[in-house]
């Protein structure tokens, strides 16, 4: 267990330094590829609900304090995508990378969808068409070209801390 947490602790770090500074400054087609969703999704699905709030509200505890105005908005938002992806973790295959490449598409896509609906759409602006084909979805192909190349990562970090049973 101690692994676990050291492994998510290490890796809630530097994927948040890496999406705020390298990758922010690639802009790969004017977005960044959201590693904090990628790594609250694999924690989600990989170890169960509980551990994929944890490191949900972690994630999202770091995006408040650094660049939102509303305290504890993305904390929620990544609590709650962290613990919808746990709900997957008994029908999770490692050598399968269908079922975790979809919920990564889709928890981005909710993301995308929960940032419009709580910090536009409230606040009268209704242009989502606009929204989804500048923002949401060239964020969700920036995330999953990334994704193909850190779940391998992701997935060998978890095959290494996983307790062997004999």
């Amino acid at each position: 267990m101690i692994k676990k947490i050291i492994a998510a602790v290490l890796g809630v770090w530097l994927c948040f330094i890496l999406q705020s500074t390298v990758l922010s400054n690639m802009n790969i087609g004017n977005t960044v590829p959201n590693l904090l969703i990628i790594l609250t999704a694999c924690f989600g699905f990989m170890e169960g609900e509980m551990f994929g709030l944890l490191v949900g509200f972690f994630c999202g505890a770091l995006m408040d304090i650094f660049f939102s105005t509303f305290n504890g908005f993305y904390a929620l938002i990544f609590m709650y995508l962290g613990y919808l992806n746990g709900k997957f973790c008994n029908i999770f295959f490692p050598e399968d990378i269908k079922l975790p490449l979809g919920l990564i598409i889709s928890t981005d896509l909710l993301y995308g969808l929960s940032c419009y609906v709580f910090l536009f759409l409230l606040r009268g602006r209704f242009d989502f068409a606009f929204y989804f084909s500048h923002i949401i979805f060239p964020e969700v192909i920036a995330t999953v070209i990334i994704t193909l190349f850190v779940y391998p990562l992701i997935l060998k970090i978890h095959k290494s801390i996983q307790p062997q049973l004999h």
